[in-house]
Parts: C-alpha cells; sequence; structure tokens
C-alpha cells in the first residue's frame, strides 16, 4: 500500500512522524481503491473505541417519517439552478461539456472575494477536512477541537492515532468556542478546528476570536473553519482571512442551505501552496472528479442572494415558533444560529430517540459529552409543528 502514495508524499509523511505501517490508512482516508474497502470496518471500529460519536452506516428506510435528524435542508435546490442542473444532463456524456468547473470557481471568487488561485471544489467538504488532518498534523503535532463538535476530525485522528484535544463548549459565553482554552490545550498542535456556526449547537464563534487564534497559534499549525451552515446564520465569513494569506483553511459545503447534500459539492479556501500539500498523498486532484450537474446547480445558486435570504428567513420564522414552543413547555435548549440546535431532555437521549421514532418523527443524535441532549434539525413550518405535537405525546 506505500506505493499507493507518490514519493513527494511519503517523504512528507515520514519527515513528520509518521510510520510505514501508517501509509495504508492514510491512503484509505483519501479514498484511494483497495485500501478503503479494507480499511473501513477499522476506522469506524477504532474511532468508536476512541470515544467518537459514529452515525449509522446502513440507516433504516426513513419514508413516511418526519426527518429532522441529519442536518439536511427541508427542500431541495432553488428552482431556477434545479433548471441550470437539469439543462447540462443532456451533455453527460462529455466529462466537461462547458468549462463548468472554471465557472463555477469564478463565481465563487466573485460572491467571497476571494482570488480563484484560492478555491478548489470538492464533492462535498468530508475529504478535505480528511486531508487537513493528515497534511497538518502528525505523531507530534495534534488536533484541537471543541466538544462537542462535527466529529469528522476525530475519526480521522484516532485512524491515525494522533492526540486529539477536545475542549469543552463554555456556557458562559454562549457556547461559543473558546480558542484561548484550544490554544491552552495543545499549545504545539497542528491543527485547529472551528467549526461556526457549530454543529450540533448552531452556535457563532465571533471573528475577532479566529482572528485571535490565527495570530497567536504555534508556527507552522493551521486553523481550520468549517462554514457549511454560514448561509443559515447570515454572518460574516472567515474567508477574508484567507483573501490575506494567512494560515486559515475555510470548508463550505452545498449540503445545507443549498439542498444539495445528495448531489456532493463543497469547497475548500486557502492559500495555493496550503491546497498543494493537501494534495500530495494519491497524485491525482481528487477535486476534479466532480458532477456536471452539481456543478451547474453550485454555480447558479451562489448567486441568487434573494432566495438565500428568503430560506433562511423561512428557516427562521419555524425554528423560533419552536423556540416559543419548547419555551412555554419549560424543555431546556440551546438557542442557536443555524438550522439545528440542542434539546436537554435530562434523561438518556437514545431513549428519547426512540420514543419519538414510534412517533414516526426522526430526531438527531447525542454526543458523548451531552448523553441527555439531541440535536434537532429545523424542517419546514408544517414539520416543525408535527415535532411539537409529537412532544406534547413522548412528555404528556
Amino acid at each position: 500500500m506505500t506505493t499507493m502514495i507518490p514519493k513527494e508524499g511519503r517523504e512528507d509523511l515520514l519527515e513528520r512522524g509518521y510510520s510505514r505501517r501508517q501509509f495504508g490508512r492514510i491512503a484509505a482516508l483519501l479514498g484511494m481503491p483497495v485500501a478503503a474497502a479494507v480499511a473501513l470496518p477499522h476506522l469506524m471500529g477504532e474511532a468508536r473505541a476512541a470515544g467518537a460519536a459514529i452515525p449509522e452506516m446502513n440507516r433504516p428506510d426513513k419514508s413516511g417519517m418526519v426527518r429532522i435528524a441529519s442536518n439536511e435542508c427541508w427542500t431541495g435546490p432553488f428552482a431556477s439552478a434545479a433548471e441550470a442542473g437539469a439543462a447540462v444532463i443532456k451533455v453527460g456524456n462529455r466529462y466537461e461539456p462547458s468549462n463548468l468547473r472554471s465557472h463555477l470557481i469564478e463565481t465563487a471568487s466573485g460572491v467571497e472575494g476571494i482570488p480563484a488561485t484560492h478555491i478548489l471544489p470538492w464533492p462535498g467538504s468530508s475529504d478535505p477536512l480528511s486531508r487537513v488532518v493528515v497534511t497538518f498534523c502528525s505523531p507530534t503535532r495534534g488536533l484541537v477541537t471543541a466538544d462537542p463538535t462535527f466529529e469528522a476530525s476525530w475519526r480521522t485522528g484516532a485512524w491515525l492515532n494522533i492526540k486529539v484535544s477536545k475542549v469543552p463548549l463554555s456556557a458562559h459565553n454562549n457556547y461559543a468556542t473558546d480558542v484561548r482554552a484550544m490554544l491552552q490545550a495543545d499549545p504545539n498542535a497542528g491543527l485547529y478546528y472551528v467549526c461556526s456556526p457549530n454543529n450540533p449547537t448552531g452556535t457563532l464563534t465571533p471573528l475577532e476570536d479566529i482572528a485571535w487564534l490565527v495570530d497567536n497559534k504555534p508556527a507552522g499549525a493551521v486553523v481550520v473553519v468549517d462554514e457549511a451552515y454560514l448561509h443559515f446564520a447570515g454572518a460574516k465569513s472567515a474567508a477574508y482571512l484567507v483573501a490575506q494569506n494567512k494560515d486559515v483553511i475555510v470548508l463550505r459545503t452545498f449540503s445545507k442551505l443549498f439542498g444539495m447534500a445528495g448531489l456532493r459539492l463543497g469547497f475548500s479556501f486557502a492559500r495555493p501552496d496550503l491546497h498543494a500539500r493537501m494534495m500530495r498523498y494519491d497524485g491525482q486532484n481528487q477535486s476534479g472528479t466532480l458532477s456536471i450537474v452539481a456543478l451547474a446547480i453550485g454555480a447558479s445558486s451562489l448567486t441568487q442572494a434573494e432566495n438565500i435570504v428568503a430560506r433562511r428567513n423561512e428557516m427562521i420564522a419555524a425554528r423560533e415558533e419552536t423556540f416559543d414552543y419548547l419555551r412555554k413547555r419549560k424543555i431546556a435548549f440551546i438557542p442557536s444560529s443555524a438550522n439545528m440546535f440542542m434539546v436537554n431532555w435530562n434523561q438518556p437521549a437514545h431513549h428519547v430517540k426512540q420514543q419519538y421514532a414510534a412517533q414516526w418523527i426522526d430526531i438527531g443524535r447525542n454526543w458523548p459529552i451531552w448523553p441527555n441532549m439531541s440535536r434537532i434539525t429545523v424542517g419546514s413550518a408544517d414539520e416543525m409543528r408535527k415535532f411539537c405535537a409529537a412532544t406534547d405525546k413522548v412528555f404528556a
């Protein structure tokens, strides 16, 4: 399996303290043939042993249920964006019929105000997130995250036996990521991961805190800002730090507000040299393997400012109506800036999830640090009213 990683990548990994025995694991993480199929069962098992919550790989059919478990959008792509995707199906016999990839990058550059040279598209954002852990962490330089947060980086760290430091969210600071505590937890880490709005809490980390972490992190380290839910919050992006050529990588996905979870499209924003380091382990540009349908829908979606605001406002209205209900029922929750929130049941969350399933409501999971809390995705107004009605039955 060592030969699957090009010479440049092997030399880099050895220089940073990885062993040759770990090359196959790295190959598996980056989706290389054979290795991934062999390694996946071990990856899931070892991550469980390390305490990372693992979503079910083969979820049962949820048809007929209110699906508010996976932070999906309650509706699909914008209508005109879907039409743009449908239009390219007839030229699906071509790998690249009309420079769709370049058009997506140029569109993102104009919308985000960062150079096109600093943008890479991906089939979602999971691949680049795994890559940044491989690239900037090592046996001697660990990973630091909030807790709870999106667990994918934990799984990668566990798979590679990298030190992972988890810093609890601060209840005294609106459950924002405590960047100073992150730096204190590991002053020599290779990677500091900030998800803002955070998954699962939907809480924002102030940009000035992220900028402080960038200015005070150790030399050679990188700050990754996962902005999967940014459009739901309507907040300012950390992409301006990328435009300033800082040691920052911003991740985006089209799976959330743009309603493209099954179409698989995302971005990483970073200096070209950081991207080049991320790409050295497989000898090919995995970000080039993109569906032309996703490219067309994505490019159209980015420019629809009015529709973005309208969809955000629709989500906020459904979310706030649900919050009002929970307050009346005196059920504790964490206020959110995104399309999900955490509810404290004051009893084991896995049992509550089963009770909602009996009412045909599929709610989200809990995190190990908060065993009595569940993540609830904000669905349509009708779906959230059904959630409230089910709550009346579950807690009658």
